[in-house]
């Protein structure tokens, strides 16, 4: 029986295309499988026939997570496919900013009616004092997060010739293998306030980070200094940076998440959540939300789940079924799978278990093909959210 996927939003074809017979693809589905989502609300209460929903991007503010934990359905996300897009537009705007180019362009375009050209190279040259800038050769560029965005504006930072201090409260090894040697890494998050001229966040929006950059943050910065929000709407404080704006705390506020508030203010900087926008982009993260949902699918294999922990095991070849159980993260879970196997006379081949302190994960090979009353008799212990039984051809 084929797997159903239902598509919301435009999800690139290079992505789509990694699909092979075994499903159907369809944006009218009514009872998928899975779900492949860009920047769609998704709320999984409404689909209860759903495995698995693969967000195509990093962001997953418009999933409801906690439902789909409690449900049972593993929520993907793409880190790092359009870490290039992101990084490359910081400093497009970055540079933008520093050389007024957004109020030079409109001066240009204002002088389209001259039809004098020795008038308008006079208009021209007295005009350009204008828009005189700044370079960024020099100044320091602190970044909070250092994920993969992170490393790589902190790495352009440096190419730049920029001075740069980045924060993470929780970096990890990968991430800051990439990070160029000149970099410094700050302590605390006061380090990068107090020192950088421009301040770039690169970090998901959580409890833990919502207005995470707001008035008492602010207070600590130099003044003057230069905003810039790729990450998500809601980590900068919009209301306590634009009563900083005032002060001439900020000095410029570039950001991707356009409010009213925000538009017709000189200081401010909008652009239409264009982050990830490029082909490249596009068809990164298409790519690798569909693999992520094939194998998840096909073998339950977890890779970049924001709810679920990680679990890469593949089947062997001599496997002939594969129970995949989702439990709560509480004691004795193991022992209770393992005794409804152990009394049904069943082997286990390997079992793989995992946990994130929320959900317990555990990928459990059979050699023997299993009858749907035994994963029927797992379904049914104290403590198990989901329970799916795969079977392969031996």
């Amino acid at each position: 029986m084929p797997f159903k996927i239902k598509t919301l939003n435009n999800i690139s074809q290079q992505g789509l295309k990694h699909f092979d017979a075994g499903y159907q693809i369809s944006a009218d589905e009514a009872s998928p499988d899975g779900i492949l989502v860009r920047s769609a609300l998704v709320d999984t209460d409404t689909i209860p026939s759903m495995l698995a929903i693969a967000r195509a991007g990093a962001g997953v503010n418009n999933i409801t997570i906690d439902k789909a934990t409690e449900k049972g359905v593993c929520v993907f996300n793409t880190p790092g496919a359009n870490a290039n897009a992101v990084a490359e537009l910081v400093f497009i705007m970055l540079g933008i900013a520093a050389r007024n180019i957004h109020k030079s362009v409109e001066f240009c375009q204002s002088l389209a009616g001259e039809t004098d050209d020795k008038v308008l190279n006079e208009k021209v040259e007295k005009g350009k004092a204008n828009y005189s800038g700044w370079e960024l050769a020099g100044k320091t560029l602190g970044v909070i997060g250092l994920g993969k965005i992170g490393v790589l504006v902190s790495n352009a930072g440096v190419a730049h010739g920029m001075k740069v201090i980045g924060y993470d409260p929780f970096p990890t090894v990968t991430n800051v293998h990439y990070l160029s040697p000149e970099a410094e890494i700050a302590r605390k998050i006061d380090e990068v306030l107090e020192k950088a001229d421009i301040i770039s966040v690169h970090v998901p929006l959580s409890e833990a980070t919502k207005n995470l950059l707001g008035a008492s943050a602010l207070n600590k910065a130099k003044d003057g200094v230069v905003l810039l929000n790729f990450a998500r709407k809601g980590i900068y404080d919009d209301a306590a940076v634009l009563k900083a704006i005032e002060t001439g705390k900020v000095g410029t506020y570039i950001t991707d998440f356009p409010t009213r508030a925000l538009l017709g203010n000189p200081k401010v900087i909008v652009t239409p959540h264009l982050g990830a926008s490029t082909a490249e982009s596009e068809e990164n993260c298409a790519v690798m939300a569909v693999n992520q949902l094939k194998n998840y699918l096909e073998f339950g294999v977890v890779t970049n789940s924001v709810n679920f922990p990680i679990a890469e095991t593949f089947p062997q070849q001599s496997t002939a079924s594969r129970l995949v159980v989702i439990n709560r993260d509480v004691p004795n879970m193991i022992s209770d799978i393992t005794k409804v196997l152990g009394g049904a006379g069943v082997n286990i081949q390997s079992l793989t278990n995992a946990s994130n302190g929320k959900i317990g994960y555990n990928l459990i090979d059979i050699e023997a093909s299993v009858p749907d009353s035994l994963a029927d008799s797992i379904r049914h212990l104290p403590g198990v959210v989901r329970v799916r039984l795969i079977r392969f051809k031996v």
